[in-house]
């Protein structure tokens, strides 16, 4: 009996680790993403589905300097998770990961104590990296909430401004919590956070901007797959569609922000080629004042700890999870102003 009610429990404790695939996304994603990735979608598949192999970064903050935090990590099996040539590596942007799944313990937000660091899917470092912010440059990080992306924009460098935008409400305050949580006094004053629409800003904001990330709201393949039930999975396949439009309109905000001989980073965190690499051939055909801009060096510095799409063009990059190198997805695509 007893070995019985404790099979029972840890079942139950497998179920909770274990979350519920939503059969209706799975199907769909299925058929979508066989025609597009081919073969690899199923090594894709095998890390999306299974929550347990998921591996999370810790992004140190840069504002609390935890030296004995790095020699945990180490001890832990973690290492850095950026190495090798890369065009764009500030010594001050710290990420440290390992291979085998597993978490990090989370930190609660308290009011007016600084958090030692950030935990990340790690390929969403990529577009800071790609984004190369200098110091004194005006960013503009458009569809800014949770806040990751921002936080790690500032551990890279002092920009002149920095305006993070969050049209969710909800989000919004997620994003003003975070920044709190990791930014110190002085420097929260250079930070804007605004509620606009991100498809109005470049008439309201234009050509203020040396840099703006575009972090668009898009399906999140990982999260989808966990849809809490059938309803709200239906609705958002159905929603799915509209994405790209949306996604098309604030890049084109975003193009009319920046000034000329700014650059763009576009990213999203979904394999979808219609929200991927369609909106941004669409911006490039439409918009004649933009050009691309080469990434392929990135994607080689980085080969070791990220799993990449071949056969993408220069200026995109798309990150594939795998086992043991469970990052992504992560689409990146770069832009310049003429």
């Amino acid at each position: 009996f007893f070995s019985l009610l404790s099979l029972k429990l840890e079942n139950k404790t497998k179920g909770r680790l274990q979350k519920q695939i939503c059969q209706v996304v799975l199907d769909h994603f299925e058929k979508q993403y066989t025609r597009e990735l081919g073969d690899t979608w199923t090594s894709v598949r095998a890390v999306l589905t299974y929550p347990l192999c998921w591996q999370y970064a810790v992004l140190l903050n840069k504002f609390r300097q935890p030296a004995e935090l790095e020699e945990a990590l180490c001890m832990k099996g973690y290492h850095p998770a950026f190495q090798g040539p890369l065009p764009y590596l500030p010594a001050s942007l710290r990420c440290y990961i390992r291979r085998t799944p597993g978490r990090f313990p989370a930190q609660k937000h308290q009011a007016g104590k600084l958090k030692e660091y950030y935990l990340l899917n790690a390929a969403s470092l990529l577009p800071v990296l790609a984004l190369e912010v200098k110091d004194g440059e005006d960013v503009l990080d458009l569809c800014a909430a949770p806040g990751g992306k921002s936080v790690a924009v500032l551990q890279c460098a002092y920009p002149g401004q920095f305006h993070c935008n969050e049209y969710d409400d909800l989000r919004s305050r997620w994003l003003k919590q975070t920044i709190e949580s990791f930014i110190p006094d002085p420097l929260i004053n250079l930070i804007t956070v605004s509620k606009l629409d991100g498809r109005q800003i470049g008439d309201l904001k234009t050509e203020l901007y040396d840099k703006v990330l575009v972090d668009a709201p898009c399906s999140n393949d990982r999260s989808w797959l966990f849809s809490s039930d059938i309803q709200q999975a239906t609705l958002r396949l159905i929603q799915r569609k509209e994405l790209s439009s949306l996604q098309f309109e604030l890049l084109r905000s975003a193009i009319k922000a920046l000034r000329p001989g700014g650059s763009l980073v576009y990213s999203t965190c979904t394999l979808s080629k219609a929200e991927n690499s369609d909106v941004i051939n669409l911006i490039l055909n439409s918009c004649s004042d933009v050009v691309p801009v080469d990434i392929s060096e990135m994607a080689k510095a980085l080969s070791q700890e990220f799993s990449f799409l071949s056969g993408t063009q220069q200026h995109e990059l798309l990150v594939l999870p795998e086992e043991g190198r469970a990052w992504g997805p992560m689409y990146i695509a770069k832009l310049r102003k003429m």
